[in-house]
């Protein structure tokens, strides 16, 4: 069983759905999440908010925060995994948000990248220094989110 597959059996078992609100992997994570077999049971969709203005007028990031640190932070991967379940009505909302190359963005350099992810208990978020091509990054980012959603609905 894939990793994703593991994912959504456990939203499953739970009678969890989940969205992405995705700007660094650009659909590549929900892409990942529906090519499993019956994943229409638990994923609901996604958003895919690539540039910046996007994160604020569709996910409601807030908009001094992204004027302030610009879209590659740990506080809108957190607004990103919020939105996400509000705008898609899910239990778990995962974002990714970084610079995935080939050159820095606003400053911030290549393979940095924040994964948080929304439950009703709270968020979680991860910071992530990447190496590796753009293609690289991107598929590394979308393994990490979906480890940590595993995570983050584990029954403890």
């Amino acid at each position: 069983m894939t990793d994703a597959a593991a994912l959504l059996a456990a939203l499953a078992a739970r009678g969890w759905t989940i969205g992405t609100a995705e700007s660094l992997t650009g659909g590549g994570l929900v892409a990942a999440l529906v090519d499993v077999p019956g994943a229409s049971a638990v994923v609901r969709g996604g958003v895919v908010a690539y540039a910046t203005d996007l994160k604020a007028g569709v996910l409601g990031v807030d908009q001094d925060l992204l004027e302030r640190t610009g879209p590659v932070d740990p506080d809108v991967a957190r607004w990103m995994a919020e939105g996400a379940r509000t705008v898609l009505g899910v239990d778990v909302g995962v974002a990714t948000t970084g610079v995935a190359g080939p050159d820095p963005q606003d400053g911030v350099e290549v393979g940095t990248v924040f994964i948080a992810v929304a439950v009703p208990s709270g968020v979680t978020v991860e910071p992530l220094t990447l190496t590796g091509s753009r293609d690289d990054i991107r598929r590394e980012t979308t393994r990490r989110a979906i480890a940590l959603c595993a995570r983050a609905i584990a029954v403890p």
